[in-house]
């Protein structure tokens, strides 16, 4: 099992006398899950934390600067491929609304902002819709969501 990171970056923007809250998903063009909505991130390096990985992976993916501080930590997350155990990974999910820079695509995402009461679970990873909105409730989620090699669910808990 390896370790990975994910950052979620939310905004505020007005529309009309509203304001809505969206959340900045990027397609993934490389690797696993390919086609999916996901936050940028990636596998931590040998003797890197999850903050700083979550800083380089966001100016990596997005073209933009986080400070490690002002990430929050929204999830503890471990996903056991049950059958290619070589794809086993435990997350750890961060959320930030301060950065600098505007998010761009790169070779690995493309980026697109969404209202978050309308996050399009259907083209993310199966478990999303379960953890997710909780997190961005403001609860911190531990969780082991099993999956097969074909993308689909086997077990959560």
């Amino acid at each position: 099992m390896f370790d990975v990171c994910v950052v979620y970056l939310l905004r505020d923007r007005h529309v009309g006398a509203e304001i809505v809250t969206e959340v900045l998903l990027g397609e993934k063009l490389t690797g696993l899950g390919v086609g999916k909505l996901v936050g940028a991130g990636g596998k931590l390096e040998p003797g890197e934390s999850a903050r700083t990985a979550a800083v380089r992976e966001v100016d990596e993916e997005l073209g933009v600067d986080v400070v490690a501080s002002d990430l929050v930590a929204i999830s503890d997350i471990t996903y056991p491929f049950v059958d290619r155990d070589e794809w086993s990974q435990r997350s750890f999910g961060f959320v930030t609304r301060t950065w600098t820079g505007t998010p761009t695509g790169s070779d690995e995402l493309a980026p697109h902002w969404f209202p978050i009461d309308a996050i399009p679970f259907d083209r993310m990873w199966a478990d999303a819709r379960l953890w997710l909105p909780r997190a961005f409730a403001g609860e911190f989620v531990d969780a082991n969501y099993s999956f097969r090699a074909d993308g689909s669910m086997a077990d959560s808990s």
